[in-house]
């Protein structure tokens, strides 16, 4: 296969107690109808498995819709798949070991305009272990209010909130929500990408009256 064709995951696995977020509970995955419980429904040698699955819906990485934050913004059964789906998309590197606090100038001399914007932390490397919950990297209000200036379709982010978690307020998706710009929080593997082209989808279920999903996060490689 062509390097130009390939499909590269940028989502973490979701399985059974797994904690995304601290205070929130961790998904229940079982069978709802075993395989064995199934033999008894079918004819020889024909079984199924139907699974079950309990979970709060900012689970894994997930994107985040208006409704998330707005009583009256679009939930996710109210957002076009072009939203989601396909969108021309940059990577622009901030190493959490040099800084947690993501400002505009980070984000200055880069073109961003009507496309997807991936913030490449780093912070994946700690996902699944208690250094991931502790002082995780975050964009500042006025990198918000520059994302929303240059009027970019998306903002993604490979840490555990895309917004300062020690206060109360949460301004980048107040800002970013209240745009109508989606998040997408919890990425990984954006060290596997080139800064630019690629397009970016991340796609939930057409849920009613739901604001935050897990997606199946990718980037496929343009054809040069």
């Amino acid at each position: 296969m062509n390097k130009a064709d390939f499909l590269i995951d940028l989502s973490h696995t979701i399985e059974d107690g797994l904690v995304t977020y601290k205070g929130l509970p961790a998904p229940v995955i079982c069978d709802y109808l075993s395989r064995e419980e199934s033999k008894q429904l079918y004819e020889k040698g024909t079984e199924f498995q139907i699974g079950k699955i309990e979970m709060v819906s900012n689970t894994g990485t997930y994107v985040d819709s208006p409704f998330h934050r707005f009583k009256n913004g679009k939930d996710l059964s109210e957002i076009g798949l072009e939203s989601f789906s396909n969108l021309d998309s940059i990577v622009i590197k901030v190493p959490y070991s040099e800084t947690k606090e993501i400002t505009e100038e980070h984000l200055k001399n880069y073109e961003i305009r009507n496309r997807a914007v991936l913030i490449h932390t780093g912070w994946d490397e700690h996902w699944n272990t208690e250094q991931y919950f502790e002082d995780n990297p975050y964009l500042t209000e006025s990198a918000a209010r520059y994302l929303k200036d240059c009027a970019v379709k998306l903002v993604g982010i490979d840490s555990l909130n895309i917004d300062n978690t020690k206060g109360k307020s949460r301004p980048v998706h107040s800002t970013l929500l209240g745009a109508e710009i989606l998040i997408v929080e919890h990425l990984c593997n954006l060290s596997l990408l080139p800064k630019e082209g690629f397009v970016f989808s991340a796609i939930p279920p057409k849920f009613k009256g739901v604001g935050t999903f897990p997606v199946r996060a990718f980037a496929k490689l343009k054809s040069k």
